[in-house]
């Protein structure tokens, strides 16, 4: 019999290319060759798979996050590393799948933005405050407007347009939205090989 982590792998490779909603239990069914009642023995709704998927992408992207902040001590490095690696999660994003949760998914979609909002508000701001302490980034910055004016608008911008992921590569998004953005703030005397990379 299938295990449920299998259950799980499949739903969340379906979900994010179909879409949450579009995609059906019994296509999930058929997909792992089993009957749909298998499926209800794991998970008693639909919804509860969809927050368990998600769930999954979730602690799939924090482990990223824990392996980049052990290794990169710069944590402006650390801001570049961790945008680059969710750039390559969110190109496998279909809209529908975010769509689909915002609609049909409300307690899977606070599950997801819970996670987006301590990613920007925790995360990103934590490193910049660490940046702002090794005087990588000037003192007169303020860095939680900074983080509303540029990572949480990107958040907004992303998650409205999922076709700027097929329409640009990662290093242009990566560069327009964080690197060229994380320039304006920089001390004239750090220097990062991150920015040496992308030129304006």
């Amino acid at each position: 019999m299938i295990s449920k982590e299998e259950l799980l792998e499949c739903s969340v490779a379906n979900f994010t290319t179909f879409g949450s909603k579009r995609f059906t239990m019994d296509e999930l069914a058929h997909c792992l060759g089993i009957s749909k009642k298998t499926i209800y023995k794991y998970y008693s709704s639909k919804e509860e798979l969809v927050i368990a998927s998600v769930t999954c992408l979730i602690d799939s992207f924090n482990e990223n996050i824990k392996e980049i902040i052990a290794k990169e001590q710069d944590p402006l490095s650390c801001i570049i590393l961790l945008y680059k690696r969710g750039f390559e999660y969110l190109k496998h994003f279909k809209p529908s799948f975010i769509f689909g949760l915002k609609k049909y998914y409300p307690e899977a979609n606070k599950v997801f933005d819970d996670f987006r909002d301590e990613f920007v508000n925790e995360i990103v701001y934590g490193l910049l405050q660490k940046a702002q302490v090794f005087k990588f980034i000037s003192s007169d910055v303020n860095i939680k407007l900074f983080c509303e004016l540029y990572f949480k608008r990107f958040e907004e911008i992303a998650f409205k347009d999922n076709t700027l992921f097929d329409t640009y590569s990662n290093d242009e998004l990566l560069n327009h939205f964080v690197i060229f953005s994380l320039k304006g703030i920089i001390n004239p005397n750090y220097e990062n090989p991150h920015f040496k990379k992308a030129s304006f």
